[in-house]
């Protein structure tokens, strides 16, 4: 079986019969009043929301996807035993704050949000197992099936799996119930922006499952995982799996690649435990200019089970290393490349977290492209999957920052600028920050998009600098890491970070780092009828119209080109999107409305890129 980038699930027939929630359940559900829609508000299907098939680096022809209407209660934090009854219906997988939950209720710190569904028993021969698949849940989740606590996760942007085979029940319904709790600022806990009560550049929380869930049903020995790196010097890829196994026997794998639906090489092996390198004739190179992707299928055979799996890479280098002007600049294939792109924080206003369809994902993805950019920084939040896949698919490279982690109000969690310390974290708080990072680096390897990897914004939740730096680049060496991002920098990371507001700025590079502008801009310009909050809003500097936002917009790209001159590598622009109470974006939050033309910011952009 051939897997394509453009891969749709087959199993329809599979899909359809466990799904429990019909037409008659969707009619229960609509979106919760709301100040602002985006234009895929209204194609939000109740009964099949988010229906592409959720992990691009890891396909599987036959999966039923779990997203739907599935019922929901809050009670209090320490309430003893599972609910005996729910209040409502949930759209599953829209956080329970957000209006296309169709509930928009906050869950206090000190509460859980129960979720609960039935799903038709599946036939199992041969050994096969049945996996339930989260794409996240935010942040301390607890899943029982058929009444039997099977597994507990503490993340908010990491997946995870639970093999439910073992607790399926005799009969032809089985029983998910999943407990979350959010600590948000109350806990130390990774959470980005996200607080209770949303103010300024604070955005309201994010409680719950916000990530596709879905089941598959694999055999006894599968791939939990593919390792795939390019070798762009070389032109060769490894691939690494990770195996489930579950009984003796042989094993062997088939790996194929192909490259515009050509086979381009073919290998099988006997051998595990080291990855298996494969050398691609004629390698064609990954870029923003050509982002071309090579799709690979893997083929694991145990006896007579096979489990197959569709994937994808892109052949790409980025390093740090001399440029002919004699300053350290980041080099893409080789090449020096000024990256230039908007910080992107990843917000909804129907939504939050979660973008409405795939489609409305994809478009902030090709309107940062259209817009002229080549880099996006995405901003103390982790994306689903799909979104990255969007990025590979159209050339955006990816600045991806690690979502801080701090206690509100706690001393030594919060770094000032220019402090020149590092905050404290107790043993438990440092072991979740980097279980949790580590998460983020180890899923996230396989996309060429990303190039960076942003362990601290500034300095919240900064701590052990150095170490994590370094620890980080251990996990992934094929990667920039840029340590700090603004204010405190102790001499370690890829690159030496500026936050500069609202004009551009720089400090000088250094050997073997970069010189970059994690943050300038800011430009506010409050649109009527476009505001999450009328006649309360935030930006840096406010303009009275949108030319004015157009010319102080060029004036800076103006400014970058002379910091270019003087050895600056990459600039992030503050911010792409309006976010509720921020009006600081190039586009509003409700994605209706492009503050400058785009003929003319793509003009401006590659004047500073040097993109045609």
């Amino acid at each position: 079986m051939a897997y394509s980038l453009r891969w749709r699930p087959r199993g329809f027939a599979l899909l359809l019969c466990l799904w429990p929630f019909g037409p008659a359940f969707a009619g229960e559900w609509k979106p919760a009043d709301n100040p602002l829609t985006t234009p895929w508000t209204a194609k939000v299907d109740p009964a099949a929301p988010l229906p592409e098939y959720p992990r691009p680096q890891l396909t599987r022809a036959e999966w039923t996807n779990l997203n739907g209407l599935w019922d929901y209660t809050i009670r209090p934090g320490d309430a003893a035993g599972l609910p005996t009854a729910y209040e409502g219906k949930i759209l599953v997988p829209f956080a329970i704050e957000s209006a296309l939950s169709g509930v928009k209720r906050r869950v206090l710190p000190s509460e859980r949000l129960w979720y609960r569904r039935i799903f038709a028993t599946p036939v199992l021969t041969g050994g096969q197992r049945l996996l339930l698949n989260f794409g996240a849940v935010n942040w301390h989740a607890e899943i029982y099936v058929n009444g039997t606590p099977v597994r507990e996760h503490r993340g908010g942007y990491d997946a995870f799996t639970v093999d439910l085979t073992d607790t399926l029940k005799p009969g032809a319904e089985q029983e998910i119930v999943i407990a979350v709790n959010n600590p948000v600022e109350t806990g130390a806990q990774p959470r980005g922006k996200q607080v209770t009560h949303p103010n300024g550049i604070w955005y309201t929380s994010v409680t719950g499952i916000w990530q596709t869930v879905w089941l598959e049903t694999v055999p006894a020995v599968h791939l939990s995982g593919l390792e795939i790196t390019p070798d762009f010097d070389h032109g060769s890829v490894s691939v690494e799996p990770a195996i489930q196994r579950l009984g003796p026997g042989e094993l062997s794998m088939d790996i194929t690649i192909r490259g515009e639906g050509r086979v381009v090489a073919q290998t099988t092996t006997k051998q595990f435990g080291e990855p298996v390198v494969i050398a691609i004739p004629q390698p064609r190179a990954w870029s923003p200019a050509d982002p071309f992707l090579y799709e690979v299928e893997v083929a694991l055979h145990a006896g007579d089970n096979v489990d197959r799996v569709g994937s994808y890479f892109g052949l790409r280098k980025i390093e740090v290393a001399r440029a002919p002007d004699g300053f350290d600049r980041i080099f893409l294939n080789n090449r020096p490349v000024f990256l230039f792109g908007p910080l992107d924080q990843g917000w909804w206003p129907d939504g939050l977290y979660t973008a409405a369809t795939d489609e409305a994902l994809r478009w902030d993805v090709t309107e940062i492209r259209r817009l002229g950019f080549n880099l996006v920084r995405k901003h103390v939040k982790v994306e689903p999957a799909r979104w990255y896949y969007h990025c590979d698919r159209a050339g955006l490279l990816v600045w991806q920052d690690m979502p801080s982690a701090a206690r509100e109000g706690t001393a030594g969690h919060w770094v000032a600028p220019g402090e020149g310390v590092d905050g404290l974290f107790t043993p438990a708080e440092d072991a979740q920050f980097r279980t949790e990072l580590g998460a983020l680096v180890r899923q996230h390897q396989h996309f060429p998009s990303i190039i960076t990897w942003v362990t601290f914004n500034e300095g919240w939740g900064q701590h052990r600098t150095n170490d994590i730096i370094s620890w980080v680049k251990r996990l992934d060496p094929t990667r920039l890491i840029n340590g700090t991002s603004g204010w405190n920098d102790f001499g370690l990371g890829d690159m030496i970070d500026r936050h500069a507001y609202p004009a551009p700025g720089m400090y000088p590079p250094q050997a073997g780092r970069a010189s970059v502008l994690g943050e300038y801009g800011g430009l506010g310009l409050p649109l009527p009828g476009h505001l999450w909050q009328e006649g309360k809003f935030w930006g840096d500097l406010h303009q009275k119209t949108l030319e004015d936002v157009a010319g102080r917009y060029a004036k800076f790209a103006d400014e970058l080109k002379s910091l270019s001159a003087r050895g600056l590598a990459a600039a992030i622009y503050t911010q792409i999107t309006d976010v509720e109470g921020e009006i600081n974006g190039l586009v509003t939050y409700d994605r209706k409305v492009v503050k400058i033309p785009e003929e003319r910011i793509r003009a401006i952009n590659q004047r500073v890129t040097g993109e045609k």
